[in-house]
């Protein structure tokens, strides 16, 4: 596999940032020529490098709950478990490796991913998972598979442009009562639209590098400006080349309690800053945390070693029970690829036909 060059680095970097830019400051941002900022993008996503989804906001869908599961299934008992999680409507990612698995789920309370995990260990198919479920109406999940921070530390590109990007967080509120306020009929469809659009054989037929938000109608566009659905751009790293002998290939997932006093944002801050760590994945539940993180499986150079603060000693600060996977990501395998279309209504509203 050949190693990827610095005006494809340059690229990804904008495009995993995710914003709502024009093209024009998109060209900027890469400082490449417009024809090779093109080039580049198509490649990507033929590449598999990148791909494109819509995420909505849980809340306004009827799923304030998202509940993150680690599941160490039994060896002779792993295909069992694997299926029951796809099977499960809420299930959103399904990630399956040699020692875990990752799922992620919508749900309306806790008590629903808390009942799916003790069935799991009831039917003997896995020891009791690990459950970080959290109510997204506010901060608590600050970094939701936001790749931007970590390929920018990898490639070594000064600063980054969005990261992170979260899940959840406020929403528009009837003025009246505070209540979320429930789409409308329209609304809804909007939202169908675009959940399922990069699903759309329309549209896989033009190319991924087109699902982006360039075009989309008005109505749809503004569901974004609402913030009940975000775009994102999401990174395999099981099929980027490296770069300068640098390689993301190894995925770390790790969880623990909060010790007394803990703040999240202190322990992302001091990740980020202090030991250079960019999670792509942040979760923070009641009595457990989440952190995913990408590193190599080649040790950093000499002088970063020096000159960053030590993950886990600074893990310790702030967590106790700390549990670590990590796993190659060429050994991970998506069974359920970010797919919130399975989160509509059986028959999802449609848009009315002009008289």
């Amino acid at each position: 596999m050949r190693a990827l060059t610095d005006s494809e680095a340059r690229v990804l970097a904008v495009l995993l940032s995710a914003r709502a830019d024009h093209e024009k400051e998109r060209l900027k941002a890469a400082q490449v020529p417009r024809s090779t900022y093109h080039a580049v993008r198509r490649r990507a996503y033929e590449e598999g490098w990148l791909r494109d989804r819509y995420v909505p906001h849980p809340v306004p869908i009827g799923r304030p709950v998202v509940a993150f599961l680690l599941v160490r299934p039994f060896a002779d008992r792993a295909d069992e478990l694997v299926r029951k999680l796809e099977a499960n409507g809420g299930t959103v990612v399904l990630w399956t490796g040699t020692q875990v698995v990752l799922a992620v789920l919508f749900v309306a309370k806790p008590s629903d991913a808390d009942r799916l995990a003790a069935g799991l260990a009831a039917d003997r198919l896995c020891p009791p998972p690990v459950v970080v479920a959290t109510a997204v109406a506010g901060p608590t999940v600050p970094v939701y598979f936001d790749f931007e921070g970590l390929w920018c530390n990898l490639a070594g590109l000064p600063g980054t442009l969005a990261y992170p990007h979260g899940l959840g967080g406020g929403v528009e509120t009837a003025a009246d009562d505070g209540v979320a306020t429930p789409p409308s009929s329209h609304q809804w469809w909007a939202i169908s639209e675009l959940v399922t659009r990069p699903f759309a054989p329309v549209v896989a037929e033009r190319g991924g590098h087109l699902i982006g938000p360039f075009g989309l109608p008005f109505s749809q566009r503004k569901i974004l400006q609402r913030g009940w659905v975000v775009h994102r751009t999401i990174l395999d790293p099981s099929r980027l080349p490296a770069y300068q002998g640098r390689a993301a290939d190894q995925v770390v997932l790790v969880t623990g309690t909060p010790r007394a006093g803990a703040r999240p944002d202190q322990l992302f801050a001091t990740l980020t800053r202090e030991s250079r760590v960019f999670p792509f994945l942040f979760a923070t539940g009641a009595d457990r945390w989440l952190v995913g993180a990408l590193g190599g499986s080649a040790p950093p150079p000499p002088e970063l070693q020096r000159s960053r603060r030590p993950v886990l000693p600074t893990l310790r600060e702030y967590l106790e029970g700390i549990e670590i996977v990590q796993e190659a990501a060429a050994g991970l395998r998506t069974v359920v690829d970010h797919r919130y279309d399975r989160l509509l209504p059986p028959a999802a509203p449609r848009a009315p036909t002009p008289a």
